[in-house]
């Protein structure tokens, strides 16, 4: 997921696919945990979009925003 189409989504959409990723995070590490992990890329992904997605939503509620 890149920034540039996160930044086009409202609050609403951004703290749903916020849920989503935790979830998959959680699936993530519950798979790693008991050995089933195909992709541990894939939860460096996850993480960095979660991250990506709290910081546009900290833009977006910041005082003084222009979204």
């Amino acid at each position: 997921m890149k920034a540039s189409e996160t930044r086009g989504m409202t609050l609403d959409q951004l703290t749903d696919k916020l849920a989503e990723l935790k979830r998959e995070q959680f699936n993530l590490r519950v798979q790693q945990a008991t050995g089933q992990l195909e992709k541990p890329s894939r939860r460096r992904q996850v993480r960095r979009d979660i991250a990506r997605i709290q910081t546009i939503i900290g833009e977006k509620q910041a005082p003084g925003a222009s979204a």
